[in-house]
């Protein structure tokens, strides 16, 4: 299917009327999962013509992903990962350990952005950054791009390397997000120690609902409406 490539247009708007001078597109990977960590990576790649073919991970193939990933990790100017585990995800509820992972990312870059440009429509950062949401960012904005791509492959890679570990959830498939086979390993054997328990696939679990966790204010439905 034709896209159109990603540009820097965003990141030169920034550039011109705010003043600033280092940018880091931010996306993140794992929203929607019922197990495992929710994955930030941090690009900065400044105004250079960027690989061809890049755009947003979803819409790249297994396998050319995996090769977009290797060639941006070297084409990149910086990048970092930032990661907020399950049971952050539970105690702290998604929009927080979002905000968690992504400070992590900012932070481990070896030049602190100026500004930001987030995927999406929400600010999910706040505090002392300067963010401009975008949305669809990871398909018009080449920092966003290489930043889907580089956090969907390593998030991936980390949930196969699980999967070796937890067979019937099938994790190197379906990354722990939802699919049928990973529903009915919940059913026979429970949900693992990488599992989001405070989300709502428990309920229908009547044999494991016992084990839901629900924090103040919280519905324990998160998952719906994002990345799978």
């Amino acid at each position: 299917m034709p896209y159109e490539p990603p540009t820097h247009s965003v990141e030169r708007s920034m550039r011109a009327k705010l003043g600033v001078r280092t940018v880091a597109g931010v996306d993140e990977v794992g929203r929607g999962a019922w197990a495992g960590p929710v994955t930030v990576c941090a690009a900065v790649t400044g105004l250079r013509r960027p690989p061809e073919g890049l755009t947003d991970s979803k819409l790249i193939t297994p396998k050319r992903r995996a090769k977009m990933a290797a060639v941006l990790t070297d084409w990149v100017s910086s990048y970092a990962l930032g990661h907020a585990s399950n049971e952050e995800i539970d105690a702290l509820g998604m929009t927080a350990a979002l905000r968690l992972a992504a400070v992590r990312a900012l932070e481990a870059l070896p030049e602190r952005p100026d500004a930001v440009i987030l995927d999406g429509k929400h600010n999910y950062l706040g505090g002392s950054w300067t963010v401009r949401t975008v949305i669809k960012g990871d398909q018009s904005c080449v920092a966003v791009a290489a930043a889907s791509v580089i956090a969907k492959v390593q998030r991936d890679g980390a949930m196969a390397e699980l999967g070796a570990q937890c067979t019937p959830f099938a994790f190197s498939e379906n990354a722990g997000y939802p699919s049928p086979v990973h529903r009915a390993a919940l059913e026979e054997f429970g949900p693992t120690g990488h599992h989001r328990l405070s989300w709502s696939y428990l309920d229908a679990l009547p044999r494991w609902q016992h084990l839901k966790k629900v924090r103040d204010g919280a519905d324990g439905g998160e998952q719906l409406g994002f990345d799978f």
